[in-house]
C-alpha cells in the first residue's frame, strides 16, 4: 500500500480550491483523511449556495461525517489550503479531528486573529502549520487581485 504525505494531501485540497476559484468563489480547499485514504472533500460554495457558513472545512466534515455515519472524527487529518477561520475551528473542535494541516496563514480571519494565543482546537489536537504554503498563498492572492 503507498503512503502518502502532508504535501500530497494539501495538494489534494489545492484541487479543491481551484474548483472553488473557478467558481469564483474564494478558492479554499479541504480534504478529510482516514487511514491514508481520502474520505471527504470540500470546497468553498457560499456563493453558490447562498450561505455563509459553507466553508471548505465545514463541508467537508459534515460529508466526512455522513460517510463514517458518525458525528466524531477522531481518527481524522483535516488538510486545509488556509487557516481556519472560528466558526471552521469550532467545527474542526466539536468534530474532534485530532489533526489539522493547513497552508496558508489568514492574519485577517484566521482564528489566530480572533483568539490570540488561545488554543481553539481539541487541547490534544495536533496543529501542522506552512504545509505548500506559497502555493495555498498564490491562489488566494490571485483571487483577490482579480477582484481589484
Amino acid at each position: 500500500m503507498m503512503v502518502y504525505d502532508d504535501e500530497f494531501f494539501m495538494r489534494q485540497a489545492l484541487k479543491e480550491a481551484q474548483e472553488a476559484f473557478d467558481k469564483d468563489e474564494v478558492p479554499v480547499g479541504a480534504v478529510v483523511v482516514m487511514n491514508n485514504k481520502i474520505i471527504a472533500r470540500g470546497h468553498n460554495q457560499v456563493e453558490l449556495l447562498n450561505d455563509a457558513t459553507a466553508h471548505a472545512e465545514i463541508l467537508a466534515i459534515t460529508s466526512a461525517c455522513n460517510y463514517m455515519g458518525a458525528k466524531y472524527l477522531p481518527d481524522a487529518t483535516l488538510y486545509i489550503t488556509l487557516e481556519p477561520c472560528l466558526m471552521c475551528s469550532g467545527a474542526i473542535y466539536w468534530s474532534k479531528i485530532p489533526n489539522i494541516v493547513f497552508g496558508a496563514s489568514d492574519p485577517k480571519n484566521g482564528y489566530g486573529h480572533y483568539t490570540g494565543k488561545n488554543w481553539p482546537f481539541h487541547p490534544k489536537a495536533i496543529l501542522k502549520r506552512g504545509v505548500l504554503e506559497e502555493e495555498c498563498a498564490a491562489l488566494i492572492k490571485a483571487f483577490f487581485k482579480a477582484k481589484r
